[in-house]
């Protein structure tokens, strides 16, 4: 060979070694992520549609016909606690719109129940244990915290898994002189290029919205900025966090302390609680926390589709008077758009538009999931598990593992899950062992 030739020669050598570090990441990132990008996805479809779900599936506990002015808040959560035997009234969630019940969660010795009453007549519409409300389990499967705090955390590694697998697939989908598989789809359903291309379309087509579900999906499980604290500053703070006294808790304000009471004389009540937060221009809509003890405070907040109308307030059970006021302008700029990105992922903007282009990027995941799969498996010799090869330079291979390890440091869950995928390849490929005859 030339001297020429190898110079030309080597630039494709180094391509082919990247190629194939690149696809053995994609590979072993969507080995990874698959199961749950296809739980998200299907959870992720239904929870966009909550609302609607609820107003038709649900109608008859949650849709109400307006006639006249509202009961009395305290008449209604009585009804409710008079419908559950031996119950104590935990929150009261004010009507949305005018058609929509009121709803009273009362706590009991065998868990919570939220209790449906209409604001108008003071009827009982219907109960339903909290942890068994078609939205809260189709939000907790979603995140995985329905099988616990750890397995929620899977979601921030998957979350990471899936930025490396839209940018890695971006690099494998880009046209090499291919006549197909970049805006086409080629062959048939029986043959293993239609699955490739098919893959490849839809990642490609979809991949920005996958990234930024993948991205704004991150904080649900833990990361990220937070509430401004400097507004506790002068008031007695409890252990209690937001999130252990409402039903919903926005992201920002969920991990913010509980402000609390100064016990003296009697307490005002719940009905002075709701005139008081209607009255400072809470959104309809807002839940309101009874006090736990004597320095328990009322919690009254909203988090609605407008991101501008969210607002805690936390009032001194005993003096009615606001201890923290915390408004959307109060939060710092990365809270704000977080809080803005989040409620794009939920479908909460622009109407029925983001909610379809949301759930045409969740059936693209689980047709690229599909695919995936169906390719795979129709390229995989027999009873192995068919990992892409190894580049031929190493060297390349050990680099681009870097980068992504990090990747890792910006996610660490993410970064985890890549080391241990990352040992348990250099130990199958390195021990001899019958492993190396499926995995290689």
């Amino acid at each position: 060979m030339t001297v020429s030739s190898m110079a030309s020669g080597k630039p494709d050598y180094l391509s082919l070694s990247l190629y194939r570090a690149i696809w053995r990441w994609h590979f072993f990132a969507g080995l990874l992520v698959i199961p749950f990008m296809l739980n998200l996805a299907v959870t992720g479809s239904l929870y966009l549609f909550k609302d609607e779900i609820d107003n038709t599936v649900f109608a008859y506990r949650n849709v109400v016909q307006p006639r006249g002015e509202t009961l009395a808040t305290t008449l209604l959560t009585d009804n409710a606690k008079a419908a559950v035997p031996d119950s104590k009234v935990l929150r009261y969630q004010t009507p949305g719109v005018p058609t929509q019940s009121a709803r009273v969660t009362v706590g009991t010795p065998q868990g919570n129940i939220l209790v449906f009453v209409d604001p108008y007549s003071g009827a009982v519409l219907g109960t339903v244990g909290e942890r068994e409300e078609f939205s809260w389990v189709v939000k907790k499967i979603h995140s995985l915290e329905y099988f616990g705090l750890a397995f929620n955390r899977i979601v921030e590694a998957v979350g990471g898994l899936a930025l490396i697998l839209v940018i890695t697939g971006f690099y494998l989908w880009w046209p090499r002189k291919q006549t197909g598989g970049v805006i086409s789809v080629r062959g048939t359903p029986d043959k293993r290029v239609f699955w490739r291309d098919l893959h490849a379309v839809t990642g490609a087509g979809a991949g920005a919205l996958i990234f930024f579900l993948a991205i704004s999906g991150m904080p649900w499980s833990g990361y990220g900025l937070g509430y401004p604290a400097q507004l506790w500053d002068d008031v007695p703070v409890s252990k209690i966090q937001t999130k252990q006294v409402l039903g919903n808790s926005g992201w920002t304000v969920e991990n913010a302390p509980v402000p609390a009471s100064t016990p003296m004389g009697t307490a005002v009540g719940l009905d002075h609680i709701v005139a008081s937060a209607k009255a400072a221009g809470m959104a309809p809509g807002f839940e309101v926390s009874l006090p736990a003890g004597k320095k328990g405070v009322y919690t009254a907040a909203v988090f609605p589709d407008d991101i501008a109308g969210q607002r805690t307030i936390h009032f001194d059970q005993y003096s009615g008077k606001p201890l923290v006021d915390l408004k959307f302008s109060d939060y710092g700029a990365g809270a704000k758009a977080i809080e803005f990105g989040i409620g794009l992922h939920q479908g909460q903007y622009w109407g029925l538009a983001n909610q379809l282009v949301m759930l045409m990027t969740c059936l693209a995941i689980v047709l690229a999931s599909v695919s995936a799969v169906v390719m795979w498996w129709k390229r995989r010799p027999s009873g192995r598990l068919g990992v892409p090869p190894m580049p031929l330079q190493k060297s390349v291979f050990a680099v681009f593992t870097l980068v992504i390890l990090a990747f890792g440091i910006a996610f660490p869950l993410t970064g985890f899950a890549i080391l241990a995928m990352l040992v348990l390849d250099q130990l199958i490929t390195r021990i001899p062992s019958p492993l190396q005859r499926v995995f290689l």
